[in-house]
């Protein structure tokens, strides 16, 4: 392999149902971060039907240049079609790096392209750097958070990595921006898609996404009990905020998955970041570390969380979140 072939940085810029996501937003502005190390350009590939019209928007968010396969056999996402569209889109273009969002649909896909085109992937990567000789530095936990393990790929092209949404921060829109929008034909194989989406039932209730949220209250193991997460629910939605969680309270199974703040869980950056009965373990702050403002309640005073903190309280958890609940009901009230 001819490594000298391979230039510049291709984005998966991942849509759903038509509507960008912002994992892939995060993920240009890093690459141009990177791009600029490298001196080159960034290439945002946008897949899907009917979506061609998504990339001005992707331009204005920093892609220097926007690749688009539009067309029916992208119009629900299957495994095979996207991989077939992504890897040829490689093949033609030898980007020197591919990026995508560590989401339910990115580590689908980008194992299978990474095995089509015979290179490495770093998976839920946290940190992203260009070494001495252009190599990829893709660090990411490993052993189970207890160590930040820094991965390169010096013998393949392209170097892949798929990062965690919330981890990288999206640029400033420039509806000024100029850039070059492509239309790529791919000549797909239907006779390796084996599998037909026969219906899609949508869950009723909404997930709540933590990433995006301005105000998070979240929960640690000094919290306790359900009874104790449920007050901080009714916290956080008089804040207009939402409630996260520790790991601690998810493998209690206090809380789903989904509400998990950490290494193993989501990287969020909100406004305003209560930290309740939270001691503030490495693998914690890793997620959590960029907020705006953070706000630690815990009865130890020599937690680490307080180490991180803009404001910390060494005070009862319960008494303290039933008091700060009818504290903003009364001032609710007044207005």
């Amino acid at each position: 392999m001819n490594l000298n072939e391979y230039k510049g940085i291709l984005v998966f810029a991942e849509q759903r149902e038509g509507v960008l996501q912002n994992v892939g937003l995060e993920l240009i502005g890093k690459g141009k971060e990177l791009a600029e190390t490298l001196n080159e350009k960034v290439t945002a590939v946008l897949l899907g039907y009917n979506i061609e019209k998504l990339s001005k928007e992707l331009i204005a968010y920093g892609a220097d240049q926007v690749i688009v396969v539009d067309s029916k056999e992208l119009a629900i996402y299957d495994t095979e079609a996207y991989t077939q569209a992504f890897s040829t889109i490689i093949n033609t273009v030898k980007p020197e790096v591919v990026l995508i969002g560590a989401t339910t649909l990115g580590r689908d896909l980008g194992p299978r392209i990474s095995s089509r085109v015979e290179t490495g992937l770093t998976a839920d990567c946290t940190m992203l750097e260009i070494g001495e000789n252009r190599e990829l530095l893709m660090t990411r936990p490993a052993f189970g958070g207890n160590l930040m393990a820094t991965i390169i790929c010096p013998d393949h092209r392209p170097q892949m990595s798929t990062v965690r949404p919330g981890v990288m921060t999206r640029l400033s829109k420039d509806l000024n921006k100029v850039g070059v929008i492509t239309n790529f034909k791919v000549n797909f194989d239907h006779s390796k898609m084996k599998v037909k989406v026969l219906n899609i039932i949508k869950e009723a209730k909404a997930k709540v996404d933590i990433t995006e949220a301005k105000i998070l209250v979240a929960g640690g193991r000094g919290v306790g009990s359900s009874g104790g997460f449920d007050n901080l629910e009714l916290l956080a939605n008089e804040l207009g905020g939402v409630a996260a969680a520790s790991r601690a309270l998810v493998d209690a199974g206090i809380v789903n998955h989904d509400r998990q703040v950490g290494q193993t869980g989501k990287t969020v950056r909100p406004d305003v970041y209560f930290a309740f009965g939270i001691s503030g373990a490495i693998q914690h702050l890793a997620g959590m570390e960029e907020s705006e403002y953070i706000i630690a309640i815990n009865k130890d005073k020599s937690a680490p969380i307080f180490g991180s903190a803009d404001l910390g309280l060494v005070t009862d958890l319960a008494k303290t979140t039933t008091y700060l609940i009818e504290e903003i009901k009364k001032a609710k009230a007044e207005k």
